[in-house]
């Protein structure tokens, strides 16, 4: 059976914000069932507010093993599958040299941003391989900086780096059971995580400029076509970027 003909339901990490609202309401815009996480669910209603259709918010800390698995399971029971999973939930550490930086401020970072996605890709990867029709699509957020840093940013590159070996891995394990994984690298895109580059942002020549940003409607847009594709088809990696923005060549 392809996705168009099965049920399309969706779980969206760090949905109440940003990256995350910006997909989920795309997706729900587009007819899929959309489960929102998210540690706070002031923020989760905020997204339902804004969109239509079937936006179903679960609280749910994607660094806890138990919230992570209990999230999986309320997904199933509420409706019956998980067709997709968007991996977007994301933190950075404080702008520092690495000397200064606290384990525990390294730790936080790799604890949302790497294991956090491993705990959600186990418990996606146990729902698809088992329901029927098997299989499903897993999209991870990565970012600019799971190919190239910016200063002062070593926990967050480190495990956007990680986040590509993650996303090789499960695309090769997934191969036997239809479950295709990709990874989605994005650019600029405006959120809060990312007000700061219009504002002006340190570059690698140590001056401080405003950079271009991307609509994030954007990222919901590339995301939906990523997601809609047949399990015998996959994006194994997208860019998705402010065109202006420093990136692509020296200086």
């Amino acid at each position: 059976m392809s996705m168009s003909q099965a049920p399309r339901v969706a779980v969206i990490t760090g949905a109440g914000s940003g990256i995350g609202a910006a997909v989920a309401l795309t997706l729900a815009g587009d007819g899929w069932t959309v489960v929102l996480a998210g540690r706070h669910v002031e923020t989760l209603l905020g997204t339902v507010r804004r969109g239509s259709g079937s936006l179903d918010p679960v609280v749910a800390d994607v660094t806890d093993e138990a919230s992570v698995r209990e999230l999986f399971d309320t997904a199933v029971a509420h409706h019956g599958r998980v067709d997709l999973l968007f991996n977007n939930a994301g933190v950075s550490a404080p702008a520092r040299l690495i000397d200064e930086l606290s384990l525990a401020e390294w730790q936080y970072v790799v604890d949302v941003n790497l294991t956090g996605m491993f705990l959600c890709t186990r418990e996606a990867f146990r729902v698809m391989r088992a329901q029927d029709p098997q299989g499903g699509r897993i999209i991870n957020n990565g970012s600019i900086a799971a190919h190239a840093p910016r200063p002062l940013s070593a926990p967050y590159t480190a495990t956007k780096h990680a986040v590509t070996g993650l996303t090789k891995s499960t695309s090769l394990d997934g191969r036997a059971f239809d479950i295709a994984c990709g990874q989605i690298d994005i650019g600029n895109a405006v959120s809060a995580m990312s007000a700061r580059q219009a504002a002006g942002i340190l570059q690698a020549d140590g001056t401080v400029r405003a950079e271009p940003t991307l609509d994030v409607a954007e990222v919901g847009r590339a995301v939906l076509y990523m997601a809609s594709l047949p399990l015998d088809a996959n994006v194994s990696t997208m860019t998705v970027m402010a065109t202006k923005m420093p990136f692509v060549g020296r200086g």
